[in-house]
């Protein structure tokens, strides 16, 4: 631990030359050994918390220095280095990697103004838009906070109060939702983002990340095979790629937003449970990100990376819309829980150029300012004046503070009619596969919690609200009978064993005889 060579790394002191002696406190190697073993793991992440990381690069293919003063976008053919998380989001760290879930995809490009993240999913739209709701959301896609257990009644149930999130549903319970692995994924910054330029002008922006491995799904029996034979699916063929020396890439697009047609535009385009047409809002492509290299060290690199959206550079900036200010607070609070204040001087994290003598101390700090003052301004420093990120003057807004909630209307439910008359049924099977993967996920639930599932689903489209509660219900019943048998012809074998074939076994010769009356069944054929 201190740089001093250890003799022997495997030994222990102990009184007396054998295997069983009085170990010494005075082992310091041990000690060492073990008290750093005893905390080698940290807090894991809320939700994306099993990942998988590479290194690679983002290249500027075409122009688009019209709509943002960002260096890295200014010239065709610049190469930006970049680091890659790749991500499911409800799961825990050890979890399979081919389960039913949204996929997050971060990067991390490290520009010559600085590192900006960004932070997206592989489905276009997300489940709610405000951003108090996000406890409630993340509780109910997890475990039951009782038993432990992942609980279906706890899904629907919350989105049947929560109905906003049915375009997202959507998606979920489809094919999109049990990707290949990630390489033939698309993803989606979800959020509505500013190009900025230093003119002060503006003009919003989506981003749209396509695979050029081509799209590639699974479907549900597929994903939950490959979860019970290798839940390091998606991790092993990613790596695997890499080593091969694959490259697998994604090019990237801009859906551009001009604020005038976006103020009297029928979608809100804050609100991050729907999808902007690209009829009207075509999409521009200016770059490529490639991945080129695995990582060298898993928890290093991977586990220790921390991403939030308010890294950001000149040229790219935030809006109102609610989900992202709430992320601006949430993603790099969590990093201070699980990695410490410093979390920013991390080798992963680290900025090749930074300077803010305004935050200072704290656990692991690494790189110490001195005498430089650590307040502004100071007569004794002079700072230089820094490139304008966003004109403070680029919006004007004026209201009252209110508490709002937005309430669910029947225009919620357009994009997801759309998705489900068009999307899928333009895919042979899609449709069938939607209304299975529902049903076997919403059996579990009560008959109160499905029956509110069916009107969600029928408000989408009364035919798909049909076929759900008719799948759905035939599966209940299908599971009732089922047990109802099993336990039935049970019960039968058992009434019909005579107590005399009971002793006559207990006295046959049997290698674990003292246990044979806990253990008899074992010799019962019950088939």
């Amino acid at each position: 631990m201190n740089g001093a060579p250890v003799r022997n790394v495997a030994a222990s002191q102990r009184i007396g030359n054998q295997l069983r002696a009085t170990l010494l406190l005075q082992d310091i190697n041990l000690l060492e050994l073990i008290q750093h073993l005893t905390h080698e793991r940290i807090p894991e992440r809320l939700v994306h918390a099993r990942g998988v990381g590479a290194h690679g690069y983002f290249e500027v293919t075409d122009d688009i220095s019209d709509v943002t003063s960002a260096d890295f976008l200014q010239r065709v053919g610049e190469k930006t280095p970049l680091f890659a998380r790749f991500s499911t989001v409800a799961g825990e760290r050890g979890s399979a990697e081919t389960v039913r879930d949204t996929r997050g995809f971060a990067f991390k490009l490290r520009t010559n103004e600085g590192i900006l993240d960004w932070l997206f999913l592989s489905t276009p739209v997300f489940p709610i838009r405000d951003g108090a709701k996000f406890p409630s959301f993340t509780h109910a896609t997890k475990r039951n906070p009782r038993t432990g257990l992942p609980d279906h009644n706890m899904f629907w149930d919350y989105f049947n109060n929560n109905q906003e999130a049915i375009h997202f549903l959507m998606f979920l319970f489809s094919d999109w939702a049990t990707p290949e692995d990630f390489q033939h994924a698309d993803c989606f910054s979800i959020n509505t983002y500013r190009f900025t330029k230093s003119d002060g002008s503006f003009t919003y922006v989506k981003i749209h990340v396509k695979t050029n491995q081509g799209v590639l799904n699974q479907d549900r029996t597929k994903a939950q095979t490959v979860a019970g034979q290798d839940p390091d699916a998606h991790t092993r063929s990613l790596v695997q790629d890499l080593d091969a020396g694959n490259t697998p890439s994604w090019d990237v697009y801009a859906q551009i937003i001009d604020p005038a047609k976006a103020a009297d535009y029928s979608v809100n385009i804050f609100d991050a449970t729907k999808t902007l047409p690209f009829e009207d809002f075509p999409l521009r492509k200016f770059g490529r990100i490639v991945l080129d290299r695995n990582v060298d060290d898993s928890f290093a690199e991977i586990e220790q990376s921390a991403f939030s959206p308010t890294n950001l550079v000149p040229g790219w900036a935030l809006t109102p819309d609610p989900i992202l200010q709430t992320r601006a607070l949430a993603y790099a609070d969590t990093q201070r829980h699980r990695l410490g204040t410093n979390f920013i001087q991390l080798p992963i994290n680290k900025p090749d150029h930074s300077f803010n003598p305004l935050m200072r101390d704290g656990a692991a700090t690494f790189k110490g300012l001195g005498a430089i003052p650590n307040y502004f301004p100071a007569s004794s420093f002079n700072y230089g004046v820094a490139t304008q990120y966003a004109q403070p003057d680029e919006e004007h807004w004026v209201g009252t503070v209110v508490d709002f909630e937005s309430q669910v209307v029947d225009a919620d439910f357009r994009q997801a009619t759309i998705f489900w008359e068009k999307t899928l049924a333009a895919e042979p099977g899609q449709q069938d596969n939607f209304v299975s993967n529902v049903a076997t996920h919403l059996q579990s639930a009560s008959k109160e919690v499905r029956e509110g599932t069916y009107a969600m689903f029928t408000r989408v489209n009364a035919d798909l609200g049909q076929r759900i509660q008719t799948a759905t219900e035939a599966a209940v019943a299908g599971t009732t009978t089922t047990t109802t048998k099993s336990k039935t012809a049970i019960a039968t074998r058992f009434a019909d064993m005579k107590l005399s074939d009971l002793h006559a076994k207990k006295q046959a010769p049997h290698k674990n005889s003292h246990n044979f009356d806990l253990f008899a069944h074992k010799a019962w054929n019950l088939s």
